[in-house]
């Protein structure tokens, strides 16, 4: 006996896949609904800590993961200027347990690829094009409308929509996303033999500037600084500014900048973080990932985050009879405190940087929402 037979789900990313696949497995019918029209190609790196890594073995998915990605342990902080150097050496903490590295670097669209694949043929439909448009909440479950047409009644809908959740506003959640002043420019470049691991460089003209291995031959580099009208900068322009930025980092960004060109895949983003405090759920529709808590990828557990919420969902839904308070209160129990201290460490190591705070303790911040990540969701 499950609490649901029929599921809905508004997006296509982590998160929603993570409740997908083990719904589907499990019997349950499963429909996504996503905005794009198809999965994407293009796109940056993806930092997976240790505790994605396990979520990412849990939803079957590791064996096809493990090769398209770049293992590493440990994390190295390391100085502006021409000698780069080396700051500390994080120890490291495998979140995910003996069985994983401590972290991975990978393609994004190639983790997105992978998941779609697995819950299309456990039998999920992903509805391409498709926006979630309207809830209605019936005695028996809820109507959702896609389009702006009904496409059925389900026992559940999961808002798995992202960021700027449709599903969010739809059930009258006010928390928005907000802007934490900082902006990202990222870039997909060769990776120089010496990078075995992520390596951050705190201060200098940005705030970080950092770089992750994806593969044997690939890695995404990065510059955070203040949040900037950057965007629709062309790609010639996009060059010159990262080349700029880093003018004044040594060890393997000297490479870095030689690499980057425009086709570095470069894109600019502006960070931002919110939490849903208290419910996620209004009655028979849910939020998670994105769409429920957001914030800036200082310590890289965004994509973790969001697996897990997926599978603690799913795992209490096919151990319940019935969607119902007891089932909602378990879930918040599990995601809500653990989420928000990953937002809140996430932001204050930001805030330490816009502040210029040089007495601030970031490698203990980092190493303690580490250890606590340890512990299974």
């Amino acid at each position: 006996m499950t609490a649901v037979k029929k599921v809905a789900i508004a997006g296509c990313g982590a998160a929603s896949m993570a409740v997908a696949i083990p719904l589907a497995e499990a019997g349950v019918e499963v429909d996504v609904y996503e905005l794009t029209t198809e999965l994407p190609a293009l796109g940056s790196g993806i930092t997976l800590q240790g505790n994605a890594l396990r979520s990412l073995a849990a939803l079957g998915v590791w064996d096809d993961v493990a090769p398209l990605g770049y293992p590493f342990e440990g994390l190295t902080l390391r100085a502006p200027g021409p000698d780069a150097a080396v700051v500390a050496e994080l120890p490291e903490v495998k979140t995910g347990g003996p069985d994983f590295p401590a972290g991975m670097g990978m393609y994004r669209p190639d983790l997105a690829r992978i998941l779609a694949a697995r819950a299309v043929a456990l039998g999920v439909r992903i509805h391409f094009g498709s926006k979630v448009t309207g809830v209605r909440e019936t005695e028996t479950g809820v109507r959702v409308d896609v389009g702006g047409a009904t496409v059925g009644e389900f026992d559940l809908l999961v808002g798995a929509d992202g960021l700027h959740s449709t599903v969010r506003d739809l059930i009258g959640i006010e928390t928005q996303p907000e802007h934490t002043g900082m902006g990202i420019w990222r870039a997909f470049v060769p990776r120089p033999a010496e990078v075995t691991q992520s390596q951050l460089y705190y201060g200098g003209p940005v705030y970080i500037a950092g770089y992750t291995p994806t593969g044997e031959d690939s890695m995404y580099a990065f510059l955070v600084e203040d949040a900037q009208d950057r965007f629709g900068v062309e790609p010639p322009e996009a060059v010159g500014i990262m080349k700029d930025l880093a003018a004044a980092y040594g060890g393997p960004w000297n490479e870095v900048r030689e690499s980057l060109d425009e086709s570095s895949r470069i894109n600019y983003t502006w960070f931002t973080a919110h939490v849903v405090d208290g419910a996620w759920n209004r009655g028979r529709t849910v939020i998670i990932g994105d769409a429920a808590h957001s914030c800036p990828p200082t310590i890289a557990q965004g994509a973790a985050q969001a697996l897990e919420d997926g599978l603690v969902l799913a795992e209490l839904l096919l151990a319940a009879d019935a969607v119902d308070q007891e089932l909602w209160d378990a879930f918040h129990a599990r995601r809500v405190e653990r989420a928000t201290a990953v937002v809140e460490a996430s932001v204050q190591l930001g805030r330490w940087q816009l502040e210029h705070n040089r007495e601030a303790d970031a490698p203990g911040l980092i190493f303690g929402i580490a250890k606590k990540m340890a512990e299974p969701a």
